[in-house]
């Protein structure tokens, strides 16, 4: 379909382009009631093939190849003998003793020749300029096409590893309830099922309802909350309109789940406060825990939040606010996602 309503397109704009050439050439003699003059056909078939020839082959076979020296001397050679040739085939007839100097009419001698070069000319330049600006047009499409595409398999390499990273931390939690035998194992079993069924059947997609991902949140707090001794200071807080609104699978969840990684000491206390503000014009996340005890950091211990932030650069360049504050007690991390993002 696409490839039709170019090409009509393309049709549209040559026949405008031969209505805006020789519409200002006839409307004066028509205007004046004047006879068209005898060479204006021929020119006109010359002009035409001239037109098309360097429109499909010259243009795009050498112009386009750099040879840029060869295209204007064949260019400039054909000109010249369609010139040659008009002026041979339709030159005024004068009279043998007619006094061709000073006494010649006006119009004839060199000015139809300059006339006709410039006639020719003209139109052959703007086959040159449309095809020029055709082929770039096509290449523009075909670089934005492939940078969508890379930007794409880019997003599902990121989530191909954010997601396993996710996974083994979860499993980890429900290893330590199992551990301890916990009654809340059972729970906690049921709580992943339904974290996988929306990483398997929505974290593929390019954007998801906010209110599934809030929900997505919500159970993966309920499951960090039935591994700790103490989940007095976890809360979460969202504020405003989610419905119609929409954002990338998996967006937030990196800056909850380091939260709950480094907010949480080794005796299971732990201060995590998370804030979701929903605006007309942005969606704002606010992450903010206590550092507990230190921890070296292994060689994957960053990769979800790197991960989130080459996501961010992705989707929403120049089109979100990240701010990471860390002052050796606190960790707090504040992201602000302006009005781009779909509705749903």
């Amino acid at each position: 379909m696409k490839s039709i309503i170019k090409n009509r397109v393309q049709i549209v704009v040559h026949i405008s382009i031969w209505i805006l050439l020789y519409g200002l050439t006839f409307y004066p003699i028509l205007n004046d009631a004047r006879p068209i003059p005898s060479d204006v056909f021929p020119k006109l078939i010359v002009i035409i093939v001239l037109f098309y020839f360097n429109y499909f082959y010259l243009v795009p076979e050498y112009l386009l190849k750099k040879s840029v020296l060869f295209y204007l001397l064949v260019s400039l050679g054909l000109l010249v003998a369609s010139v040659m040739l008009l002026n041979h085939f339709y030159e005024p007839k004068f009279p043998e003793n007619f006094i061709m100097d000073f006494q010649r009419p006006r119009g004839f001698g060199y000015m139809p020749i300059y006339r006709s070069f410039v006639n020719l000319g003209i139109p052959y330049v703007i086959s040159a300029i449309l095809r020029i600006y055709v082929e770039w047009k096509r290449n523009e499409n075909l670089r934005l096409s492939v940078e969508k595409e890379s930007i794409k398999s880019e997003l599902q390499f990121l989530k191909a590893q954010l997601n396993p990273h996710f996974l083994f931390n979860t499993l980890n939690t429900i290893y330590a309830l199992s551990v301890k035998k916990s009654p809340d194992t059972s729970e906690a079993i049921v709580d992943l099922s339904e974290l996988m069924r929306y990483m398997i059947y929505e974290a593929d997609k390019d954007l998801v309802p906010l209110n599934k991902e809030i929900d997505y949140i919500k159970s993966y707090i309920q499951l960090q909350r039935l591994r700790l001794s103490d989940s007095e200071n976890v809360s979460l807080k969202i504020t405003g309109e989610d419905r119609g609104r929409a954002v990338p699978p998996l967006l937030f969840i990196s800056f909850i789940e380091n939260a709950f990684k480094y907010g949480t000491d080794y005796k299971g206390k732990t201060y995590v406060k998370i804030a979701l503000i929903i605006t007309d014009a942005s969606v704002y996340l606010n992450v903010k825990n206590k550092i507990g005890v230190f921890r070296e950091p292994t060689k994957n211990s960053g990769i979800g939040l790197e991960n989130i932030r080459n996501q961010l650069k992705l989707i929403y360049p120049g089109l979100h606010d990240l701010e990471v504050d860390n002052d050796g007690k606190d960790y707090e991390v504040s992201l602000t996602i302006y009005q781009k993002q779909a509705s749903l």
